[in-house]
């Protein structure tokens, strides 16, 4: 990547989202050694919970071996199954047999879902999560997740806006905390007008951030698009100046 955007960008968000955490960025690669494995790697585990060593600054290189989860290995490309019985699962269970989550209303509103979700194919061997700071020249990162609270989401929701002809510039599509961060924002990475992706509703990733965190994920091409308007956009208004004041200020900590 272009170290100038890096240091370019890390200057518009230290003035304008002071004390604000940095984002991730993730791309795929067949090299090994782009970063660490994830420290848990047996038995079920959250790859949201997973991040947080990333989010902490030591970049992470998952293989499909490292998910704790079917639903992260097929929202991350690395398969196209589902576990059995997944429309159940979602929904309203099976009667001794297994229990639903009960996100869906009955099994065929989750295989109508399913239309609108085909699986993708990771382009690699590894998908890696790199915090901004820790960038290199040969890293060439997909997309960008913020992890933030409503003020700082607000400058952020409003930025993917600004460029934007209609009010859709963010979109907030159900589905796990793992689709929300990858498979969403990797969909939108293929179109010539790209999406930013509001998410983190999932209930069962919801204990991996802190209350009232939520994340937003920028496609690359929308991030930089995002770097070169910032500084003509309200956010060199009074009006965000006083949301930037409270940010610096430690009024959108979300729950720390």
């Amino acid at each position: 990547m272009d170290l100038s955007l890096k240091e370019r960008f890390l200057k518009l968000w230290n003035s304008n989202f002071p004390g604000a955490e940095l984002p991730l960025t993730y791309f795929y690669t067949d090299e090994e050694g782009r970063g660490e494995p994830p420290s848990a790697t047996k038995g079920f585990h959250c790859v949201i919970c997973d991040l947080a060593e990333a989010r902490e600054g030591t970049p992470l290189a998952f293989a499909p071996r490292d998910l704790g989860c079917g639903g992260a290995m097929r929202y991350f490309g690395f398969t196209d199954r589902l576990r059995p019985n997944f429309e159940y699962f979602l929904s309203c269970g099976i009667p001794g047999e297994l229990e639903g989550e009960r996100y869906k209303k009955n099994p065929e509103l989750v295989r109508e879902q399913f239309r609108h979700q085909p699986p993708v194919q990771a382009p690699g061997k590894y998908i890696v999560f790199k915090r901004w700071d820790t960038l290199e020249t040969s890293d060439e990162p997909l997309a960008v997740v913020f992890f933030a609270g409503a003020d700082v989401l607000s400058g952020l929701f409003t930025l993917a806006n600004y460029a934007e002809p209609d009010p859709y510039g963010v979109i907030a599509p159900m589905g796990s905390g793992c689709s929300a961060i990858v498979y969403y924002p990797y969909q939108q990475s293929l179109v010539e007008h790209p999406k930013a992706v509001l998410g983190m509703f999932d209930v069962s990733a919801r204990l991996c951030v802190r209350p009232g965190e939520l994340t937003l994920t920028v496609p690359w091409s929308k991030l930089v698009s995002m770097v070169n308007d910032a500084e003509e956009s309200f956010l060199i208004t009074g009006s965000w100046h006083k949301v930037r004041d409270r940010i610096a200020g430690g009024y959108d900590t979300s729950g720390r």
